[in-house]
């Protein structure tokens, strides 16, 4: 790794070390943000999965309860009718 006040004296780059350290200084912010904001995105996709999940089961369950409720109509109406 380049250090601060090394020079370029090893000729490994041809450019000079102070540039060097601001092009990687910045390549790596860079690559800091996109992450980050990946990690948020993919936090917000995780929270959004769940949230549906959770409705979903209610949802079920809310059919359920109204299905029982169909059920016991129409054995309430329905009853007369059978026993002729």
């Amino acid at each position: 790794m380049l250090g601060f006040n090394q020079g370029c004296d090893d000729k490994e780059h041809k450019s000079p070390s102070r540039k060097l350290i601001k092009f990687f200084e910045k390549s790596r912010d860079n690559w800091k943000a996109k992450y980050q904001d990946l990690k948020y995105k993919m936090k917000l996709m995780q929270n959004k999965i769940l949230y549906l999940e959770k409705r979903k089961k209610q949802l079920n369950q809310r059919i359920n309860e109204l299905q029982q409720e169909v059920d016991q109509y129409r054995e309430k109406t329905l009853s007369p009718w059978c026993n002729y």
